[in-house]
């Protein structure tokens, strides 16, 4: 039947439709809309589906599955695939006897990520096969292929979607056949034992068998009666052809689906006879320099500046880039109400977001202080903007705690202070608190616990009491797990309760050692409104605007207006309002 997905979708029907056991991901953008769709999917009730506390814990507890000949699959965005890396180089060695899929889904742009790094080195750097869908329906498919191709080699294979590819939606024939899979259960044998002999062993076998490894469906040769040819990978095959269609012009092009092992045979084969070729691909340069290494045909591409070095390829640009390459003119693009100007959209944290009055609060407790807010992966990276401008450092998850633990002991007489998500916390935060525990770093850690992973869509959490089904489970209570490892000072607070969370924050930065402050109230989006407020008899004093920049409030005519839509009713204006002239207005029918 034809169903109209997302790739993502696509993706996790394709994995469905392949037999899938086992899925366990971490959410991140653009990939979390797999794992979603397999937990709301009648077909995948059989299978165990969660989200493991980062990307590495879902990549070990798929290698134990798959070692049990369970077909697996494992989710992530380009960032987590690093936090992953330690087991997914190891299996490239060990391999797997069920088919597993680990899916590296790339953000060019980068749209929301910390850095544009490309899955296909990281798989040519690895040892494993890495496939290169240009569509939604591509991905279906090369989804089940590679559960097919993971068991031929018994290594995990990587499928590397990039950001158009996991939001596009398209109709996708999906089969509803699904592949029995008989899983024989875990076997004892010494080659589930990572030894030095065994990976010298296994080295050899890697080179053999992607040198060895023949030609790939998914890479594609269209011929045409001219000595130029493109050649593309991923969604640049697509916008390419539509460039091309528009423009009226046939070249001869190679679509390179399988980046890893390179099709050697076909590139040198389809450069035979041509005078030039243009590569145009996102991120790396990685066909590109494939390619050099092979052909004596000039390549135009990235080295050469003919594309761009970084960022996405989008229609408009490859559609100039492939004109200068055929030495033709651009046709103008018509622009559809080219006189109309869209306003400025900054990203700002929600109104009525307990951030907001989080970073407030220690605002206050550190004001006339030396101090440096080292930030985190998550909503909270917001902070950075005015007024609050309680972010100083970002770096990657987990990182604000220890990045802490440098800056405070080069500076010593700086009050540091590290702010981490609930969700940060458990993927990546606890080995930074043991850090500074057992090396007696005097920072204060704050925990922006709001019982939900906010940024990526509100997914659950060790934290939370709740899995990804649905199901009940233990809640794990930060507080206790920062007592059990010896943080000296541990308090919680509501940070709408301005003067007890300023109270609490003034207490953890004179605590002599680490100390934690466990911000606790929910995201807007996993709580009921209760009420709003209004400003009445605004004297136009702009301190509402000037210390909390809540989105709900602007000014009209220099006095302070609250948008009754908007404002969330979370209170912390009523309280930052001296003169008092903001109250609530209203409960839930505002």
């Amino acid at each position: 039947m034809k169903i109209n997905l997302l790739g993502n979708g696509a993706i996790a029907m394709g994995a469905i439709a392949a037999g899938v056991g086992f899925a366990a991901g971490y959410p991140g953008t653009p990939s979390t809309e797999i794992l979603e769709t397999l937990k709301s999917n009648e077909n995948a009730k059989d299978i165990h589906i969660e989200w493991s506390t980062n990307e590495k814990a879902a990549v070990e507890a798929g290698a134990g599955a798959a070692y049990s000949g369970v077909r697996t699959l494992v989710t992530m965005k380009q960032v987590g695939l690093n936090v992953a890396s330690d087991p997914v180089m190891c299996l490239s060695y060990i391999g797997v006897k069920g088919g597993m899929v680990i899916v590296s889904a790339d953000d060019p742009g980068p749209i929301s990520s910390q850095t544009e790094q490309d899955t296909r080195s990281f798989g040519a750097y690895a040892h494993l096969t890495v496939l290169d869908p240009s569509s939604p329906e591509e991905a279906y498919e090369m989804t089940k292929y590679a559960f097919e191709l993971s068991e031929k080699l018994s290594r995990p294979v990587i499928l590397r979607p990039t950001t158009k590819v996991c939001h596009a939606s398209a109709t996708v024939d999906v089969t509803d056949e699904v592949y029995a899979v008989s899983p024989d259960g875990f076997v004892k044998d010494p080659k589930w034992v990572i030894f030095p002999p065994l990976s010298y062993k296994r080295h050899i076998e890697n080179f053999k068998i992607y040198n060895n490894l023949g030609e790939c469906s998914y890479n594609r040769v269209i011929t045409a009666e001219t000595d130029i040819g493109i050649v593309t990978g991923g969604v640049t095959t697509a916008i390419v052809t539509d460039v091309l269609t528009d423009l009226g012009v046939k070249v001869n092009r190679l679509t390179v689906g399988r980046p890893y092992p390179f099709p050697t045979t076909e590139a040198a084969a389809f450069a035979a006879g041509l005078t030039k070729i243009l590569v145009l691909e996102e991120l790396d340069p990685f066909i590109e320099e494939q390619l050099e290494r092979i052909v004596k045909t000039p390549i135009c591409g990235k080295y050469s500046e003919h594309v761009p070095a970084a960022g996405e390829l989008k229609y408009e640009n490859v559609k100039n880039i492939i004109c200068n390459f055929l030495g033709i003119n651009a046709p103008e693009t018509v622009s559809v109400n080219s006189n109309v100007t869209l306003p400025t959209r900054a990203p700002v944290l929600c109104a009525g977001c307990p951030h907001r009055a989080s970073f407030y609060a220690v605002k206050l407790a550190s004001k006339g202080k030396k101090a440096v807010y080292c930030g985190d992966i998550g909503c909270y990276t917001l902070g950075n903007a005015k007024p609050l401008e309680t972010t100083d450092t970002c770096l990657c998850m987990g990182g604000g705690i220890t990045v802490a633990q440098g800056i405070k002991t080069a500076n010593p007489d700086t009050d540091v202070f590290s702010f981490i998500g609930d969700s940060t916390f458990f993927a990546s935060g606890m080995t930074g608190v043991a850090n500074a525990v057992y090396n007696k770093h005097n920072i204060t850690i704050c925990i922006l616990d709001n019982r939900t992973t906010a940024m990526t869509g509100g997914q659950p959490h060790p934290g939370k009491g709740v899995t990804i089904t649905g199901e009940e489970t233990v809640h794990i209570d930060i507080a206790k797990v920062l007592t059990a490892l010896n943080v000296g000072f541990v308090k919680e607070c509501n940070p709408f309760e301005l003067d007890s969370a300023v109270k609490t924050v003034t207490e953890a930065a004179e605590f002599p050692g680490v100390s934690a402050v466990v911000f606790k109230a929910p995201c807007i989006a996993v709580s009921k409104k209760p009420c709003s407020y209004e400003v009445f008899d605004c004297i136009g004093c702009k301190r509402c605007i000037n210390e909390l920049g809540c989105p709900a409030i602007s000014l009209a005519e220099e006095k302070a207006v609250i948008d009754p839509v908007m404002c969330y009713g979370c209170s912390i204006c009523e309280t930052v309002c001296k003169p008092g002239k903001i109250r609530m207005i209203g409960g839930l029918s505002v």
